[in-house]
């Protein structure tokens, strides 16, 4: 009976973690699509993400119920309870990844149908570029549970947020040099802004799969010391 038990938890366990990148592939084919509204107009996509935002959402509640039968029938310990902790909170930040391509879409949906031929005054493909990439290695290095890999999304968030303070720093100009762009800057801020966020998401599951794998809670230390947890290190203690 144990054996049996042992093995249903296996294979439930399994089908939790393939949900769960299922419902993160979807998220980042959200933020593609959203990105592609921006660029194109085309408000099929739109509507496609919205409608993906509501998938998104009720994969969250799905998981999250599956691992709190998981915990209440099993009792798992050790790396098993981690792993379903960290699935629990990265379910949080995967959601809300969602949420900021359904804004995306929504406020850049806005955009053309105030002007049909609106052109972005700023280019925010690189940006986009580099917080879908961040959410895909936070997906990769949860399949793999490979820690340093994750270290290296964390460290990324950097680079987004200063990527993301020059963008806020070319409209603000464009608004000042010609207050006819106020309102379309406005909406372009917001963009970037969900983008912005959208890493920080990334950066949050990435720290949660360090947290699976070494069993380090590296929030809050900063990214050195996340990436010599990552490595199996310890940290260097603060004797002031």
């Amino acid at each position: 009976m144990f054996e049996h038990t042992n093995k249903q938890f296996r294979t439930d366990l399994e089908a939790t973690c393939s949900t769960f990148l299922q419902m993160g592939g979807l998220v980042e084919s959200m933020v593609r699509d959203a990105m592609a509204v921006l660029t194109t107009g085309d408000l099929v996509v739109a509507e496609r993400v919205r409608e993906h935002e509501k998938t998104v959402n009720q994969l969250e509640v799905d998981i999250d119920e599956r691992i709190g039968v998981l915990i209440a029938r099993h009792q798992p310990t050790a790396g098993d309870l981690r792993l379903l902790l960290s699935i629990s909170k990265m379910l949080t930040d995967m959601e809300r990844c969602g949420d900021e391509a359904d804004k995306i879409a929504k406020f850049a949906r806005r955009l053309y149908e105030a002007d049909a031929h609106y052109s972005p005054a700023v280019d925010l493909e690189h940006i986009a570029e580099c917080v879908t990439g961040m959410v895909r290695n936070a997906l990769d290095s949860f399949a793999r549970k490979d820690a340093l890999h994750a270290a290296e999304v964390v460290r990324r968030d950097k680079s987004v947020d200063k990527e993301w303070k020059a963008a806020l720093r070319q409209m603000i100009t464009y608004m000042i040099e010609d207050p006819h762009t106020i309102s379309r800057s406005i909406d372009l801020i917001f963009i970037a802004r969900s983008l912005e966020r959208i890493g920080d998401h990334a950066k949050n599951m990435s720290e949660r799969v360090i947290y699976m794998v070494r069993g380090d809670d590296v929030r809050h230390t900063g990214v050195k010391n996340a990436e010599r947890m990552a490595r199996g290190e310890t940290p260097p203690r603060d004797d002031a």
